[in-house]
Formats: structure tokens, sequence, C-alpha cells
């Protein structure tokens, strides 16, 4: 319960830029993987630079929580990663354990 608290007050840090990355997910462009960060399901203009910017702040984030928490980086995105997915709207993209992506 406590890593779900964490995550979803890292999930509201990310607003700022949460409309560019909900117009990607709705365009089909970015997926929720499970390492907690976004990948590009299809490229297209921009969409390179809008994942990298997110995953840059959601890496920063999950670093500063693996340090406050004295949790591996790799255990709290992964945790991320599964919490991500599980908000993610159906008829977003989700990345599935062979790299494959398909809509929730």
């Amino acid at each position: 319960m406590r890593w779900l608290i964490i995550i979803f007050a890292t999930a509201l840090s990310f607003s700022a830029w949460a409309l560019d990355l909900q117009q990607a997910k709705q365009q089909g462009l970015v997926g929720e993987q499970l390492n907690g960060l976004v990948g590009i399901v299809l490229e297209k203009s921009d969409v390179g630079a809008v994942a990298n910017d997110i995953n840059r702040k959601r890496l920063a984030s999950y670093q500063d929580i693996a340090k406050r928490t004295g949790t591996s980086l790799t255990v709290v995105q992964t945790r991320a990663g599964q919490y991500n997915i599980e908000r993610t709207q159906a008829g977003h993209y989700i990345q599935l354990a062979d790299g494959s992506w398909r809509k929730k």
C-alpha cells in the first residue's frame, strides 16, 4: 500500500506535461512499459522528444523514491510500471513482457 501512495504522488507530479502525454497516448503514439517508462508505439513527428522528456522526469522521480526508501531503482521502476499499466485507460497501449504492444 505504501508503494501505491508513493507512486500515486509521483504520478501527480507529472501533471505539468500530462496533456502532452495524454495526447500521445490517445493517438496511439506511446504506451506504458513494465519498467515504469513510456515507450514509442508509433514513430511520428515529435513523439521521441515527448517520450524522452517524460522518461527523464519519471526516472528522476524514481531515483528519488529509491533513495528515500532505501529500495533499488529496479524495484521502484517495476512497481511503478505495474501501477501505470493498471491505470492505463482502455484503448491505450501497454507493452507486454515479450516487448509487443497491445491495446488495453
